[in-house]
């Protein structure tokens, strides 16, 4: 389980495909329930996750969509709203992401007792995510100033071939994303989905953020890659998971 510095004190861990139960292209500690894995396998896996971090927690997910938007924690049993980020200010869930090669950022402000979870994707990152994620957090008490953050494995740029129009797509949105691009084969770019996060938070007002610089799809060993898969022609690919949670010594006062 990798943790972050800037995470000190919360209950948190990016967690990547070690440690699990499943077998085959999902070998390892798979947790999507969208993948056509073994329903008792996942279950398995993702209670070994959650204890990991918090124990006795209550695990917390998403119907991920590649959105912008953010929900608050807890909502009703078995629920899972359409969204790609959920902040709590109540311990003893443990908020969860999962992820094949987006970027996924964990948020907390120790003082307010209030933690958040986002699944950036471009499609969320370049649609506000983050930024929705720390609004909702303000809303529970945080302050962001105080809020730290830090993103975990994700695709790095040297494995994140795009073309024009996704390149240009950023630079409509603001000409100088197009320090996030670097060159590749002709009409095409080196995407750093993860510096390109980086910005976005960091031009909302939080300056401690730790970048992990873990590719996903490179280090086969240790996580699993969407886009790994596709190039291989995979039949599936398997979800790792960040969590992040409350526990009663960091819930609020």
């Amino acid at each position: 389980m990798i943790r972050a510095r800037t995470l000190e004190g919360v209950a948190h861990g990016f967690l990547g495909r070690e440690g699990g139960v499943s077998i085959g292209v999902h070998a390892g500690l798979n947790v999507g329930l969208g993948s056509d894995d073994d329903a008792a396998a996942i279950a398995e896996n993702r209670a070994r996750a959650t204890d990991a971090v918090l124990a006795g927690a209550t695990l917390v997910t998403l119907y991920q969509v590649h959105s912008g938007d953010c929900v608050t924690a807890p909502f009703a049993d078995g629920e899972r709203p359409r969204a790609d980020a959920l902040v709590t200010d109540r311990p003893g869930l443990a908020l969860g992401i999962l992820t094949a090669d987006c970027a996924p950022v964990l948020f907390a402000d120790v003082a307010a007792g209030v933690v958040g979870a986002a699944h950036a994707g471009w499609k969320g990152a370049i649609g506000g995510l983050t930024d929705s994620t720390i609004a909702a957090m303000e809303a529970l008490g945080a302050r962001r100033d105080r809020i730290t953050a830090a993103i975990g494995p994700c695709i790095a740029r040297a494995s994140y071939e795009v073309d024009d129009a996704f390149a240009q797509r950023f630079e409509a949105h603001d000409p100088a994303n197009e320090r996030f691009f670097a060159p590749a084969r002709a009409g095409h770019h080196q995407f750093d989905l993860e510096s390109y996060v980086v910005h976005r938070i960091a031009s909302a007002g939080v300056t401690r953020i730790a970048a992990l610089g873990l590719d996903t799809y490179a280090d086969e060993a240790r996580f699993y890659s969407y886009r790994r898969a596709t190039h291989r022609g995979e039949p599936g690919y398997g979800r790792q998971i960040a969590l992040i949670g409350l526990g009663a010594e960091t819930g609020r006062p």
